[in-house]
């Protein structure tokens, strides 16, 4: 049996405090950087998630618009996950450009392997993206989230979450200020 695996680029913010939608940052050098990790790292289908700056997204993703975006990062991650038909999902934002195929396929490996089906990729101490969650999840995740939160607090609540240490392969860090 093939599991199919769908990566979702929750790129619809404003970019408030960096001072423009992320989705633009660097002529869209970030954002063809995670659809190449995803896509490279094992996900044969990409959804980028629009909202507040809409695009053309480069190929192979295909573009969904968050029609609620303004609500936060949960009307995102709501637009994403109802445009994909997967066995797992792998969230990926937009603004973590130095996160390549090597962290996705790293993190894809351990949901798949974990009896839970829910990784996150780990980066030091301080987890981060990509976080893979298995379909028999989704139902509960997007029953919790909310306004400006994405899967925080779904993860922080489980004692099952495999932590993927992937410091070794990126910082992982979130580019919030320019």
């Amino acid at each position: 049996m093939t599991l199919k695996v769908t990566g979702v680029v929750l790129a619809a913010g404003a970019g408030t405090r960096y001072g423009m939608p992320k989705v633009l940052a660097a002529q869209g050098e970030w954002l063809r950087a995670a659809v190449n990790a995803l896509r490279d790292g094992g996900c044969g289908d990409v959804v980028v998630v629009l909202g507040a700056a809409v695009v053309e997204v480069p190929r192979p993703a295909r573009a969904v618009f968050a029609e609620a975006w303004a609500d936060g990062l949960s009307a995102s991650l709501r637009a994403g996950l109802s445009a994909v038909e997967a066995d797992y999902a792998v969230l990926h934002t937009v603004d973590t450009p130095d996160v390549g195929a090597d962290v996705v396929g790293r993190v894809v490996d351990a949901a798949v392997a974990s009896e839970s089906g829910i990784a996150r990729a780990r980066y030091g101490q301080s987890p981060g993206h990509p976080v893979v969650i298995a379909r028999r999840h989704w139902a509960a995740l997007l029953e919790e989230v909310h306004g400006d939160e994405g899967a925080r607090s779904f993860l922080a609540a489980r004692d099952d979450v495999v932590a993927v240490d992937c410091a070794d392969l990126a910082t992982g860090r979130d580019i919030d200020v320019r």
